[in-house]
């Protein structure tokens, strides 16, 4: 006779609900949404059906390699998000995917991915997303996040790629208009995530991971913060500059960088949690809105 307590199998559909969740679904979309502009900005006028094949191709193989990376981050990370409540759940962390599950699982997507990319699109937005890859997996995962409290800022390098890896899938080249985009994405990624940081402090410190509030206080955290949104703006105003966009996106960008700013400015006078998690969030609206003035003008704007 068999004990009664033997744990019958996992449902196949709870697995698989696991795998999507393994690849932080709701980053992904924000990453593979600025790709998509990259791709837009770097066509003149209406896409042709071609370019629009193109675009949806270059699109899910970005999905694919990106959310490749964000499973192998849950993977290397299992015993940190364990102890934080923030990604305690996380199928890795709480035993429900083995380590072998998520290795597999991230390398038969990233390659799926970068084949798609290779033969469907081009080689070029093939090497960068893989480039991409390493960068987030590896160098800052890895290597960056747990030496210096820098790994942020370094490792941003990786999570402003999208609008690049987007502009070489239509372009087949790295032209300064997709750089632009680059250092946008790049200056906004410490202030968003030190912002964070901030009301996650105790479960960074219970980590062992050497994030900014915990190595130089939440004073000097929330200092930079208010820095990097003022050097934003003027990385946000270089779009209009360089004629990439027009009146529209400019309105958008001093309006939403303005209200970072002044986030900024309440959360360095006067701490508080509920400040930092309003930060947090409006960082997030910053972008997404930010990237969708560039599409709409584009369209709207740019083309008459």
């Amino acid at each position: 006779m068999t004990s009664g307590a033997t744990t019958a199998p996992k449902p196949l559909p709870t697995v698989w609900r696991q795998y999507y969740v393994l690849m932080k679904p709701r980053v992904i979309q924000l990453i593979v949404f600025c790709a998509f502009i990259g791709m837009v900005l770097a066509v003149p006028g209406w896409p042709s059906a071609d370019q629009w094949a193109t675009m949806a191709v270059a699109s899910l193989g970005i999905w694919m390699v990106s959310g490749a990376a964000a499973a192998f981050n849950c993977l290397i990370e299992q015993h940190i998000d364990a102890q934080m409540r923030r990604t305690a759940w996380r199928p890795t962390a709480r035993g429900e995917l083995t380590r072998t599950q998520a290795l597999v699982f991230s390398a038969l997507l990233c390659t799926a991915g970068s084949v798609l990319l290779y033969v469907a699109v081009n080689p070029l937005t093939m090497w960068l997303t893989l480039a991409t890859f390493v960068g987030y997996a590896v160098v800052y995962t890895v290597i960056l996040k747990p030496l210096t409290p820098q790994n942020i800022v370094i490792g941003g390098a990786s999570g402003a790629m999208p609008p690049v890896l987007g502009w070489a899938a239509m372009t087949n080249s790295v032209t300064a208009e997709a750089l632009v985009l680059f250092l946008i994405i790049f200056l906004w990624t410490p202030p968003h995530f030190w912002a964070l940081a901030l009301y996650r402090v105790e479960d960074y410190r219970r980590s062992g991971l050497p994030m900014l509030p915990v190595t130089h206080g939440s004073a000097f955290t929330r200092l930079h913060i208010l820095l990097y949104t003022l050097i934003l703006l003027a990385a946000c105003l270089l779009p209009y500059l360089l004629r990439m966009s027009g009146w529209l996106y400019l309105v958008a960008a001093l309006a939403l960088n303005a209200g970072f700013i002044v986030h900024a400015w309440r959360l360095w006078r006067r701490y508080s949690d509920a400040q930092a998690r309003a930060t947090f969030r409006f960082s997030l609206i910053h972008l997404s809105l930010l990237f969708a003035a560039m599409l709409l003008d584009h369209y709207l704007v740019m083309s008459v």
